[in-house]
């Protein structure tokens, strides 16, 4: 590959570590090397700081790479269905990442380093072991898209309540027995609740899509209130128009205008 490359991608090659003369290309852009069996990443790879895209998912990592935590510029990181039960404290240094991929790994406690990461807009940590969030979560204030699914949580995360910030939530097939009242979220758009042992779909406010059982009827029997909400609105208009005199009439007899009060 010439030194000027921009993209390269080594997807679906088996590689148990990174060619080294991959590190040699210092102006790449992207780099996918998705479901390779990669064990372990040189440090060398800390010197491709024009990285933006960076794709590791489908492998073998047992650990978030050092050199990893180097790259300034990374913007989006896939690390999905690895074997990684964390990520270290460096991982704080990632101030320009937007997007975040960790689905299908081992993770039991929210990272800390990413309530460093204020810039973040999309975290994926679906299918993993979570059961609680912290509650300095909603210090995320760039977090638009939150992935939950496939977790262990029994309650609805408190911090979630404080995240209004947030437009994406899903929190399907967790172990979620109730659901508290989620009108205050009132940046949701999309939430995902199905495979949850809740009875009845969450109350959120109108703007929201639900995605679950029961979710099909309340959305229908919303669009049926929302218009004859507006059907009533419009007969009232209509009753009220017909209702007033038309302009330039004269005053019923013995009315008089209104005089408003001179002020003092």
């Amino acid at each position: 590959l010439p030194l000027c490359s921009r993209s390269l991608d080594l997807s679906a090659r088996p590689l148990r570590r990174l060619p080294a003369p991959v590190c040699a290309l210092r102006h790449l852009h992207k780099l996918y090397v998705s479901g390779v069996g990669l064990r372990e990443v040189p440090d060398e790879l800390a010197a491709l700081r024009h990285l933006r895209t960076l794709a590791l998912d489908g492998n073998e990592l047992m650990e978030v790479p050092e050199a990893l935590c180097c790259l300034p510029r990374l913007v989006h990181l896939y690390l999905g269905r690895n074997g990684l039960q964390g990520l270290p404290p460096a991982f704080a240094r990632l101030q320009s990442l937007r997007s975040l991929w960790l689905e299908g790994n081992f993770v039991a406690r929210f990272p800390r380093a990413l309530l460093s990461l204020p810039g973040l807009r999309s975290l994926q940590l679906g299918d993993n072991r979570l059961a609680r969030l912290p509650a300095a979560l909603p210090r995320m204030a760039g977090l638009r898209a939150l992935w939950l699914y496939g977790n262990r949580f029994e309650a609805f995360p408190p911090a979630l309540l404080r995240a209004a910030q947030l437009r994406v939530l899903d929190l399907d097939r967790n172990r979620i027995a109730r659901f508290p009242d989620l009108t205050p979220l009132r940046g949701l758009r999309l939430l995902c609740y199905d495979r949850n042992p809740a009875r009845a779909p969450p109350r959120t406010g109108p703007d929201v899509r639900l995605v679950g059982e029961g979710a099909r009827e309340l959305m229908e029997a919303r669009s049926q209130s929302l218009q004859a909400q507006r059907e009533q609105e419009q007969e009232e208009e209509g009753a009220a128009a017909e209702a007033a005199p038309p302009p330039g009439s004269p005053l019923p007899e013995g009315g008089s205008a209104t005089r408003c009060p001179r002020g003092t």
